[in-house]
């Protein structure tokens, strides 16, 4: 203790050293762990960079171009196929009372009515185009009625093509309630269309199917989507020995009546005529032949009545969406 007290200075000057000699080891220690894990950081950092300069697809200023470019091509291509579908987005959909929708539908069933009669299709007594809810004089809601004018004049187009391909009976239609019939609201979350359903039952030849699938895919204001198609043949096995009937035999060459122009035989001119056969001796009678309709097949396949349902979507293109700039 003397010599600290007759040494003070010298004493506080160890003291002082020691001291920091420690800190200086202790953040000299801590800074070299530090510089290990920023080296080993580096060094993984570094491998993953030369990994993908290896690669194809590497960024760089070119791919850089040719990606924004790529981009806007690709803005460009949807911009026009929304634009192609414009004439099925209706700007609006009408404000109508509840009493203004039911004319509106009352009328649409008698214009389809009078096209069946003309076409001679049956119908049943409660057909009303699906709407058959209002049938008995119930009122929409207005909140539905825009919605459902829209589904109306499909619903009258569709009908109308229908009768037009003249089928022989439409014997079910049923349309799916929409929810602001029950009062709800539409949410269309990030769709871009809302299907209007119907599911339609008929029957007819081939014919009148096809004719009616190719007027749905004609039409310029409402865009039908067949969701669904079951078909039956109402004969189920191809024609058999018993539909056979064949024509009658033709006569021989140079019998009577083979002559296309319906002369005898051909003659030369400044040649005499040939020589008349003698009529052969009579035949025995032979057993007549039954008569014979002259039609070579009396039933083939593809005139059969076929039973259709199909499930039909009516689609109303929403608003479109901004798209974002790459």
């Amino acid at each position: 203790m003397s010599w600290i007290k007759d040494n003070s200075f010298v004493a506080a000057l160890s003291g002082i050293t020691v001291v920091a000699t420690g800190a200086l080891v202790f953040f000299g220690s801590h800074s070299s762990g530090n510089y290990q894990a920023s080296l080993d950081e580096y060094i993984a950092n570094s491998a993953k960079v030369a990994e993908a300069e290896k690669l194809s697809i590497y960024p760089s200023a070119d791919l850089a171009q040719a990606k924004k470019k790529a981009l806007n091509d690709y803005r460009s291509d949807l911009t026009k196929l929304q634009s192609n579908f414009s004439s099925y987005r209706p700007e609006s959909l009408k404000k109508l009372s509840g009493q203004e929708f039911i004319d509106n539908l009352k009328a649409a069933d008698t214009k389809v009515r009078e096209a069946f009669k003309a076409s001679k299709t049956t119908v049943p007594d409660a057909f009303f185009l699906g709407f058959e809810a209002y049938k008995g004089g119930a009122l929409a809601k207005e909140g539905a009625t825009g919605i459902l004018d829209y589904q109306l004049g499909a619903a009258s187009e569709l009908f109308t093509s229908l009768a037009t391909a003249a089928p022989t009976e439409l014997k079910n239609v049923y349309r799916s309630p929409l929810v602001e019939e029950g009062g709800g609201t539409f949410d269309p979350k990030d769709s871009i269309y809302r299907p209007l359903s119907f599911e339609v039952t008929f029957t007819g030849v081939e014919r009148s199917v096809r004719e009616f699938i190719t007027a749905l895919g004609a039409s310029d204001t409402y865009y039908y989507s067949i969701r669904s198609i079951r078909i039956n043949n109402a004969r189920d096995k191809g024609p058999g020995p018993e539909d056979a009937k064949f024509e009658t035999a033709k006569p021989a060459a140079g019998a009577p009546g083979s002559d296309p122009f319906g002369g005898g035989a051909f003659v030369i001119p400044g040649e005499a005529a040939p020589a008349t056969p003698a009529p052969a001796a009579p035949a025995a009678a032979a057993k007549p032949a039954a008569p014979d309709s002259g039609r070579i097949l009396q039933k083939v396949l593809g005139d059969e009545e076929l039973t259709v349902f199909l499930r039909i979507d009516v689609l109303q293109f929403l608003p479109t969406k901004e798209l974002p700039k790459p």
